[in-house]
């Protein structure tokens, strides 16, 4: 049935009378809804067309009658095919010039595809006019017919009958283009080619196919009613503009049903999945398992193919639950000076998901520890909340902690969640009493002594004190720990420091004038503590000590000039009991003061001369008496051993081997004597292995025949001769 608006814009619906019988399709294609018998009168019914816009509707009556037999249906079909003629040609008033009147518009060929024949089916024929007056041939060009897909359409090329031979399929190809041809016996073209369009008219033969079998979604859970979730998408085969192609959705299940079983609704034409209901706790439920269809024919149940699918749509999880500590109070306990202990697990719990910002929980004290002597960490895996030592505890000044604790959340709670943000609880930590080492007050103690005490003096008291007030201990035990030079000595009750021996600040052990001792204090708790106490002594120079000269011997020339020898003065002690020093020969033996003249340069420096004209080379001993500035003062008298040689003119030694002989030092004899011993020791080692080298030889002789010793019968001449006496 057609239906034809006078403006030609009309959305139009088709309607049945009878719909359980028959249905109209949008293309205006009458269908038989189920098999039945057609009585030999013809059936009635009615079809509306009704103006989707403004609800306007027409009416027709259409008379159905049952098919006649094959062969009077194919006598009545071959009456019955419609004829397409050729546009014809004229003269105008007997005027030679042939004009051809304008070309026909041919209207189009519908052809249901998935025809179920007889094959082939005649569609159309296709004639000229002049084939009254001459013979022609008749037949088709264009894909189906001469070109690819070749054979779908023939043509009778005497009766121009147009069939096709084989059902159609909408699917792959939609339409036909042809042209048809009509030439004489000898090819020549009698009429102009003519296009005929065959429209494939879709039939509902192919399901809806969603893109994918499952879809995943996620919706953040407390998401209110109207919130966008997903979408899911089906095609259809079939023609779109159609109702066989027009898909619309609906949920036909889900699970869980809780709190709702219907917390989801979709689109039916868009196939976007949006939240109905409010209630989404994740919580509660994790995930839902939507079951979709999509049916085709505009989601006519009776009519249209469906297909499924499944929707799996994720509670996602904000941060409605914040952490709850699992007791009021927590117990703990701790060693008194320890640092880096836990000593209280806090534990929560928390109804979000694990491992994300909205369950980790963060724990901060809020009061019981104002000194900071506590920290809180987070356990990442178990989300406890570890108590831990930073700074050493006394027991003795602080027994017992009492911390107030919150935890929270890293992100904040939701918005409209009525929970508090955090949760608290106290944490009791006792303080356990254990022995602490015992520790000298001062320490390091400083001393200051002059030196030279002597052994058995005492010296100081030093003493350590027991942290421990609360624990039944005896009273400390002192010893030594470090003496270095061992002039100490301490009492292992009272702790008095006594001398053994004389202190000396010019000692090598003291250093900067102090003197270092180190004790040790013990206890006899459990297990026993020990501590360790410095006493340095600060030791005060006397003048116990007498300058010496330097260097200890010296050169000089027979003569007058030039003779001069410069000296020092080497004293241990410090100022004021060293420099500056007064120089001087003694009175015996005169010939120190007739030979020899010392004048003092500066306060520890002096130059020795000759004081005659000549002094025969040689060692001679001069002695020296030098006095210190300390009070009372202090000197000595120094021996400088002076070689006397002759000199040459820039003043040295030309004569050393005569003072060499003269006098010897002590290096040299030692030096000399070691060479000597070395010397003899390799005279020694030659003698042994020449003797040892004998031996072998006389060895190797006993072995050997002397007449069969070639070595000494087989002679060398360079000369030329008889050869005879040449033997």
């Amino acid at each position: 049935v057609r239906f034809q608006s006078c403006d030609g814009n009309k959305k139009i619906h088709f309607g049945s009378s009878e719909p359980e019988d028959f249905r109209v399709g949008e293309d205006g294609v009458v269908y038989a809804e189920r098999s039945f018998q057609l009585s030999a009168e013809p059936t009635e019914f009615v079809v509306s067309a009704q103006d989707k816009e403004t609800q306007e509707e027409w009416q027709m009556r259409v008379k159905l009658t049952p098919e006649p037999a094959f062969a009077e249906a194919s006598e009545k079909n071959q009456k019955k095919i419609e004829d397409i003629i050729f546009p014809w040609q004229h003269y105008k008033h007997s005027s030679p010039l042939k004009r051809q009147k304008r070309d026909w518009v041919i209207p189009p060929i519908n052809l249901p595809e998935n025809s179920r024949g007889p094959f082939p089916q005649e569609l159309v024929r296709i004639r000229s006019d002049r084939d009254k007056s001459l013979s022609l041939r008749y037949s088709v060009t264009g894909p189906g017919a001469d070109q690819p897909p070749t054979g779908i359409f023939i043509i009778n090329p005497i009766s121009g009958q147009l069939s096709v031979t084989k059902p159609l399929d909408r699917e792959q190809i939609a339409s036909f283009h042809l042209r048809a041809h009509a030439v004489d016996v000898n090819g020549n073209q009698v009429e102009n080619p003519i296009d005929i369009v065959i429209n494939v008219i879709d039939m509902n033969d192919n399901r809806p196919e969603f893109l994918h079998q499952v879809w995943n979604g996620t919706v953040p859970e407390g998401s209110k009613p109207g919130t966008y979730v997903m979408t899911v998408t089906a095609i259809d085969a079939d023609d779109p503009n159609a109702q066989n192609g027009m898909l619309r959705y609906r949920i036909l299940s889900q699970a869980p049903s809780s709190p709702s079983p219907n917390m989801f609704t979709i689109n039916n034409e868009t196939g976007d999945i949006i939240t109905v209901a409010a209630g989404l706790d994740r919580e509660k439920v994790q995930q839902y398992t939507l079951i979709i269809q999509a049916t085709d024919m505009e989601g006519n149940p009776t009519y249209g193919l469906s297909n499924t699918a499944t929707a799996v749509i994720t509670v996602t999880d904000v941060n409605d639950n914040p952490p709850e500590f699992t007791a009021m109070t927590f117990y703990g306990e701790v060693p008194e000076n320890r640092v880096d202990v836990i000593v209280a697990n806090l534990t929560v719990t928390d109804k979000d998901q694990p491992h994300t910002p909205a369950w980790n929980a963060m724990y901060r004290m809020t009061g019981g520890d104002p000194t900071g002597r506590f920290t809180i960490l987070t356990d990442p895996n178990s989300n406890d909340g570890l108590v831990t030592v930073v700074k050493p505890i006394d027991f003795e000044t602080n027994r017992m902690f009492v911390l107030t604790v919150a935890a929270e959340n890293q992100v904040p709670l939701a918005k409209g969640i009525q929970h508090p943000p955090q949760s608290t609880a106290t944490v009791s930590i006792t303080v356990i009493d254990v022995n602490e080492s015992p520790y000298f007050v001062p320490n390091p103690k400083l001393v200051r002594q002059e030196e030279g005490l002597l052994a058995g003096s005492v010296l100081t008291t030093f003493t350590a004190q027991d942290p421990d007030r609360y624990m039944q201990q005896t009273s400390l035990r002192y010893s030594k720990l470090s003496d270095p030079a061992n002039w100490l000595k301490i009492d292992p009750v009272s702790g008095q420091i006594t001398t053994t021996a004389v202190l000396d600040r010019e000692s090598i052990y003291v250093q900067n004038n102090m003197y270092n001792a180190t004790f040790l204090a013990s206890d006899n708790g459990i297990p026993p503590m020990s501590g360790t106490g410095t006493l340095q002594i600060h030791l005060l120079d006397i003048n116990d000590n007498a300058p010496q000269v330097n260097p200890k011997e010296a050169t000089t020339c027979e003569t007058l000039q030039p003779n001069a020898i410069n000296i020092t003065a080497v004293d241990p002690d410090i100022d004021p009991n060293a420099g500056p020093f007064a120089f001087e020969l003694p009175d015996m033996p005169a010939s120190i003061k007739r030979n020899w003249t010392i004048v003092r340069i500066s306060g520890d420096h002096a130059q020795l001369s000759l004081r005659i004209r000549f002094l025969e080379a040689g060692i001679y001993d001069v002695p020296i008496v030098i006095t210190d500035s300390g009070n009372p003062h202090a000197s000595s008298t120094s021996v400088l051993k002076v070689k006397v040689c002759q000199c040459d003119i820039n003043g040295d030694c030309t004569d050393v081997d005569r003072i060499v002989g003269a006098g010897l030092g002590t290096g040299a004899i030692i030096a000399i004597l070691l060479c000597i011993i070395i010397l003899l020791i390799l005279v020694l080692m030659f003698v042994v292995w020449m003797k040892r080298r004998d031996k072998e030889r006389q060895a190797k002789q006993l072995l050997i025949d002397p007449e069969d010793d070639v070595r000494d019968n087989i002679l060398k001449y360079d000369e030329e001769g008889g050869g005879e006496e040449d033997q």
